[in-house]
């Protein structure tokens, strides 16, 4: 039952968290903002269900800590990356800027329903982390080396695909060409592969055969990669691209892995 509670009480949570997104996007006509509040949000919403005490304490009560780390790790590092990139820019994402283009005066109130589908997001991935975080194994095991790696490594490459795209856009002879060099010559949507496989961690330390809820776990990076791919990520990113690179953005596209880093095409 408490389980229950606890996702209940990410999803409170996140409601709460994307409203105060939504109106300090409307104040600051910016949609970027919507972002940086769901990272921030989730991030403490997920590591705080992950050290949330319980009646009967696991033995393994240390994993509930790795499990909080990971996750606010992830959250901070998100949310003040989006918060600065946001901060900086001259112009709106383009995701948002094409919405607002597109629904004119009414962009405000249609909005507010797809950002507000981040807050159930939240909360299933508050409950893979729950997961995660209660499996009750008292020894350090192989699969908690190999998710806390498999974390590490693609949070390190979450870091360095946004820093090589950094890089690149604050070069003013690079305003008008599309990235290709460093892990972006590899995949369109570096920063999106890695950002799945941070939720790829999780199933990999929860995963226990003898308990079938322990594979609700998979949930996570499955439902990342549906957002990201299908949904609000690729999809919007890529069209947005399209209009402002033409093209030289659809010669990339023909070369390049739209989000597994892959050999290029020559």
């Amino acid at each position: 039952m408490i389980v229950v509670e606890l996702t209940l009480g990410v999803l409170g949570t996140m409601i709460l968290v994307m409203a105060g997104g939504w109106l300090t996007q409307r104040a600051l006509r910016n949609g970027g903002w919507i972002d940086v509040f769901w990272a921030y949000g989730a991030g403490a919403a997920c590591a705080a269900v992950a050290l949330a005490p319980f009646q009967t304490e696991p033995h393994a009560a240390w994993r509930r800590v790795m499990v909080a780390a990971m996750v606010a790790a992830w959250g901070l590092r998100l949310g003040t990356y989006l918060a600065l990139r946001v901060a900086g820019a001259e112009t709106e994402d383009p995701r948002y800027a094409a919405l607002r283009r597109e629904w004119g005066g009414s962009f405000n109130k249609r909005i507010f329903g797809p950002m507000l589908v981040q807050a159930p997001i939240g909360a299933v991935l508050g409950l893979c982390v729950l997961i995660a975080a209660r499996e009750d194994h008292p020894h350090f095991r192989i699969q908690d080396a190999v998710g806390l790696a498999v974390f590490v490594l693609s949070l390190a490459g979450e870091i360095l695909a946004d820093a090589q795209m950094s890089a690149f856009g604050s070069d003013p002879t690079n305003q008008a060409k599309v990235c290709d060099r460093g892990l972006w010559a590899w995949s369109r949507h570096p920063n999106y592969f890695f950002e799945i496989c941070v939720w790829l961690s999780l199933p990999i330390i929860a995963i226990d055969p003898t308990s079938p809820r322990s594979y609700v776990s998979i949930l996570a990076p499955a439902l990342m990669y549906l957002m990201l791919r299908h949904a609000s990520g690729v999809p919007t990113l890529e069209e947005a691209m399209l209009r402002s690179r033409g093209a030289a953005y659809r010669r990339y596209q023909e070369r390049v892995s739209v989000l597994v880093p892959w050999s290029p095409k020559r």
